[in-house]
């Protein structure tokens, strides 16, 4: 059964403002609420954002039933061993709903504002590569050591271990070389933005080429694409800025009867979970509106 959640991000906005939307999302029975990692507006509008980690811990605090996720963390702005401590005190804080993801990371303006070294793509998505494997042992194993290029950790412990046994680890993107196969080694969940349906059934086939080649069933991985909801055009740019062409492919725009059609193709490519990408300033109509449509799906 496919799952729907919203993408909350966290430019241009307050904590109280989050609290209210992620009431609402909540109330309206969405399945998942996730949060971004970036430091300065993802659109390059600004630099008014709210800190990921301090925010997902919030969204913990202040829901009672949604699994609560991150779409995803940069493996380049925290040490994996950090972050999986984090991620475990958030399964706390939740009672157990927590989920985490990961990224390579992209938004250059970031690492140069604040400092952090930003190379090329392979040494990137190597660094993803070694830190979801390196998370994956710290959250379900007593002690791991891991000696890698970028990652090193030596009988590392994550003590309290996660409420939840097998805490899900989704990797964002959609690089259908390296991102697809990193997914296939170590991901319960992949999470792509803004692409069509027909894009969504191409790169899940890729996945799953992956997961034959490491032996591994691809049914053990959630498929989830984030999808934009703007009322017109207009909406479109004023939400998405420099951005707006970009998500143009994976953005629902039209009729209550529109929305439900393309959510149904979503659907029919393979997507295990649905996520309506949204950012200030927030229109809770549409909100609303997409609460309608998904319930004609449900």
């Amino acid at each position: 059964m496919t799952a729907f959640g919203v993408h909350t991000g966290l430019q241009n906005t307050t904590i109280d403002e989050l609290k209210d939307l992620w009431t609402r999302i909540e109330d309206h029975g969405f399945d998942w609420i996730s949060i971004w990692d970036h430091f300065y507006a993802a659109d390059f509008g600004g630099t008014q954002c709210l800190e990921a980690v301090a925010c997902h811990a919030a969204l913990a605090c202040h829901t009672s039933r949604v699994r609560v996720g991150s779409l995803v963390y940069c493996v380049g702005y925290r040490h994996p061993a950090v972050l999986a401590n984090a991620i475990t005190t958030i399964d706390h804080l939740s009672g157990g709903r927590a989920e985490l993801g990961l990224g390579a990371g992209w938004a250059k303006n970031e690492y140069d504002a604040y400092g952090i070294p930003f190379p090329g793509p392979k040494e990137r998505l190597d660094l993803l590569e070694e830190s979801a494997e390196a998370i994956r042992g710290m959250l379900r194993q007593e002690r791991t050591t891991f000696h890698g290029q970028h990652v090193q950790l030596t009988d590392a412990a994550c003590d309290p271990r996660p409420i939840q046994d097998e805490l899900p680890i989704w990797i964002g993107g959609s690089g259908e070389k390296r991102t697809l196969r990193i997914a296939a080694r170590f991901a319960d969940g992949w999470n792509v933005p803004f692409i069509a349906p027909d894009t969504l059934a191409h790169k899940r086939a890729v996945l799953a080429e992956h997961c034959a080649a490491v032996g591994r069933d691809p049914s053990e991985i959630r498929c989830a694409v984030n999808v934009g909801l703007c009322a017109d055009e207009d909406a479109l740019r004023a939400q998405f800025g420099a951005m707006a062409e970009f998500v143009r492919p994976g953005t629902l725009i039209g009729s209550p009867d529109q929305l439900v059609d393309r959510i149904g193709e979503y659907v029919e490519a393979g997507a295990d979970q649905l996520n309506i990408a949204m950012r200030a300033p927030w229109d809770l109509t549409l909100l609303d509106l997409a609460s309608e449509a998904i319930a004609q799906l449900r």
